[in-house]
């Protein structure tokens, strides 16, 4: 009877515990990144800040426990970054460093599952996956002025809106490029420059060859002379 009693005891508290776990009590919490840099360099250190939120849309109450991004990336290498509370709920910042590779993002949510973010290319730009698809606030403004993105002012039950992420910088054209030559005077139709170049030329030859025409009172040479004799 004892053992049968003890076997139920434990049955009952399974099942407390069970249903009191976030995970079965549909608890889930998404993890929204603020907006980082348009680019990442290996080796270069960036702070990222990013809310954990529960069910999407608000901070969870009491302590949540760990939280901070953890990185995948070649050949199965894993790197975590903690995360630091910030003064606002719900919201965390970390810095973190990657050496060159493509890194899954996920965010560390403490008690809950972790979240995945998006797709990391160093060097290169971040890739954020969308958030969960027709996620609407509860009507609740748990914020001020910082708030996570995308999230109305107001406690408004509009859709949560993606994060954009800045496109990459454009490259400038090399320095070898064509230059197109200056557009004609206004004024002066193409015909009448080449004319007045023309005009120019011919100038120019004549004066080269009245240079080397030698001068008019110069005496002609030659082996010929005339004698005169006087009787």
């Amino acid at each position: 009877m004892r053992r049968l009693l003890f076997v139920l005891s434990a049955t009952v508290l399974l099942a407390a515990g069970w249903l009191a776990s976030p995970a079965s009590a549909g608890g889930w919490a998404a993890t929204y990144l603020d907006p980082p840099p348009a680019q990442f360099q290996p080796g270069t250190t960036y702070t990222i800040g990013f809310w954990v939120l529960q069910h999407g849309t608000h901070p969870f109450e009491g302590d949540l426990g760990k939280t901070g991004l953890r990185m995948t990336g070649p050949g199965g290498q894993v790197l975590t970054f903690d995360g630091t509370a910030r003064p606002e709920p719900g919201h965390y910042a970390t810095s973190i460093v990657l050496p060159k590779g493509t890194w899954k993002v996920e965010g560390i949510q403490g008690m809950f599952k972790e979240h995945d973010v998006g797709t990391l290319t160093v060097p290169g730009a971040l890739k954020l996956n969308p958030p969960p698809a027709d996620l609407r606030h509860d009507g609740k403004d748990y914020w001020g002025a910082i708030r996570p993105p995308g999230f109305p002012v107001g406690g408004s039950t509009e859709p949560v809106a993606a994060v954009p992420v800045p496109a990459p910088a454009s490259v400038p054209a090399p320095a070898s490029a064509p230059v197109s030559a200056p557009a004609p005077a206004a004024g002066f139709p193409p015909y009448a420059l080449l004319l007045a170049g023309l005009g120019g030329a011919a100038l120019a030859l004549a004066g080269v060859r009245l240079a080397r025409r030698p001068p008019v009172d110069e005496a002609p040479t030659g082996d010929r002379t005339d004698t005169i004799t006087v009787s």
